[in-house]
């Protein structure tokens, strides 16, 4: 299939002194975006993939599990990560250490996070509501990023919910305070992951601001996020659950965005060998009985649609050595087509609309206040 970028296609995404081939970005997502997945989706094509969430405050007091997330594999040459924080102090002495230690080229703010045991603290998605500790927050990541030249951007969604939307403003703060982009997944923290992405408000923050934007949510396949691009005016857009079990999608939207055939249609025999090609990545950054035991949350996502029967799939859920996967694949129908059923369909976690939780008094305004700074948290998702 031929997808033709339109006269609004972007040629590729600058961000500040860093520019990237292809306006797509890997969104980090805990648990997957390791070194060995984001090297997977860059052997695909081309993009800025970035890392597993970290906290800032995890960071600055040298947290263990904090550190292990901070790993990049060789062939990556542009490092890209994205922050969890709440205090500009923490946040600000993190960005630091990321330019100055680990050699990043990018850091992008996450304020988009809809997990409870974020919000609740107000951190994540329900940050933006305070308006004035979000500036904080931006304008000491971009202070101690400056000296190295290293844009930072930010994540956010459209609000806490409908009555209590935030990114208008969020937009334009991050623009004020120097950030070098926004990324807006088209739901509100109530939304979580469920119902439909409004990429109309992506194209309201478009019209906004005068920095880019790029947009999140319900990019399936590549002919979607060329739709994002020509509806919204987005600089770029940003994959997150449309990657699961499909790392091919960033050959895919390369081609897309460069007006070249997309082949979206593997055979089994071509997935199973992208399986056999992430656990091999896996077990060279983390072992072979860690390594396989990280892929087994992947089996699901990769045989989607698939008729491989139960029993095998149990048993790749729980292989524990590459060579035990390779018999195991071997069980597959390598001719197989691809399931088109699958093609635009939801992948990932979907859930339903849920009351958010937040601090008490949280909504009662836009300021700080006498609310206390939410703690930092290990957290579970990108937002």
């Amino acid at each position: 299939m031929l997808l033709t970028p339109t006269s609004s296609t972007p040629p590729g995404l600058s961000l500040g002194p860093l520019h990237v081939d292809t306006p797509v970005v890997l969104a980090p997502m805990a648990g997957i975006t390791d070194a060995a997945y984001r090297r997977l989706c860059r052997e695909q094509g081309a993009g800025l993939y970035v890392c597993e969430m970290v906290t800032s405050r995890g960071l600055v007091e040298r947290d263990p599990a904090t550190l292990e997330m901070l790993v990049f594999d060789p062939t990556e040459d542009i490092r890209s990560v994205q922050l969890y924080g709440t205090d500009p102090a923490y946040v600000g002495k993190a960005t630091e250490l990321l330019c100055a230690e680990y050699g990043v080229a990018h850091v992008d703010l996450n304020f988009g996070c809809p997990v409870p045991k974020v919000t609740r603290k107000g951190g994540g998605g329900a940050l933006p509501w305070k308006r004035r500790l979000l500036g904080e927050i931006l304008e000491a990541a971009v202070r101690a990023a400056a000296p190295y030249d290293v844009p930072v951007t930010m994540k956010t969604r459209k609000g806490i919910d409908d009555e209590h939307l935030t990114f208008l403003d969020a937009g334009r703060i991050a623009q004020e305070s120097g950030c070098a982009a926004v990324a807006l997944h088209g739901r509100t923290v109530a939304q979580s992951y469920s119902g439909i992405a409004d990429w109309h408000a992506i194209g309201e923050l478009v019209a906004a601001v005068d920095i880019p934007v790029l947009g999140n949510g319900d990019i399936w396949e590549a002919a979607d996020a060329l739709r994002m691009v020509s509806e919204t005016g987005a600089a770029g857009v940003v994959v997150g659950r449309g990657c699961l079990g499909r790392p091919w999608l960033f050959r895919d939207l390369a081609a897309a965005f460069a007006g070249r055939e997309v082949a979206t249609l593997p055979t089994l025999g071509e997935v199973a060998a992208m399986m056999r090609r992430h656990a091999e990545l896996l077990v060279l950054h983390r072992g072979e009985e860690r390594g396989c035991k990280e892929f087994r949350k992947h089996v699901a996502w990769y045989l989607k649609g698939f008729a491989a029967g139960g029993r095998l799939r149990r048993e790749l859920a729980l292989v524990e050595s590459l060579c035990g996967m390779d018999r195991l694949l071997e069980e597959l129908d390598p001719a197989e087509p691809f399931p088109v059923s699958e093609l635009g369909s939801p992948r990932g976690r979907q859930g339903s609309p849920r009351r958010v939780v937040l601090p008490e008094g949280w909504l009662e305004s836009d300021e700080t206040g006498g609310c206390a700074r939410a703690e930092e948290l290990a957290v579970g998702s990108g937002g």
